[in-house]
């Protein structure tokens, strides 16, 4: 997998594109959920790609400190498309995320608000749950903190 992470401005038209359309297939679509993705947070964010076999894999937006999370630099939006999921790229996205956070922004704790299933997930990428679960769009989710 060949990983990039780029501005919004940055972005080809086709990149972003793809990005939004692969966001929707998988938060609003699969996961059933009707909300409004692009939330202009985009505009600030830093989007990682994961390209394999030439299409967008996988994906998260990554946040400086303070533009997410007071204190915290954070990472959002994590997804793999359904049709690369079983290849580890999951573990990828994120391990190339936080290191693009510390290499961009400085050593910070990362802060995010994961899916509540995907506890484990995250606790082996080094994150440890800080507070109660929450409903968020009808799906339970943890906050996640890795120090």
């Amino acid at each position: 997998m060949i990983f990039t992470c780029k501005s919004f401005g940055e972005l080809t038209v086709t990149e972003l594109y793809e990005i939004l359309a692969l966001r929707s297939e998988v938060f609003v679509v699969e996961q059933n959920c009707v909300y409004q993705d692009p939330d202009h947070k985009d505009l600030r964010a830093r989007h990682c790609q994961g390209i394999h076999e030439g299409q967008l894999a996988a994906y998260t937006r990554i946040f400086d400190l303070d533009q997410s999370y007071e204190g915290f630099l954070s990472i959002g939006r994590v997804l793999v498309s359904p049709r690369f999921r079983q290849h580890g790229f999951g573990k990828s996205v994120m391990e190339y995320s936080i290191a693009e956070c510390h290499r961009r922004f400085g050593k910070y704790p990362i802060k995010i608000g994961a899916q509540s299933y995907l506890e484990r997930f995250y606790n082996d990428l080094g994150f440890r749950t800080a507070g109660p679960e929450y409903l968020e769009d009808g799906i339970p989710h943890q906050i996640m903190i890795r120090p």
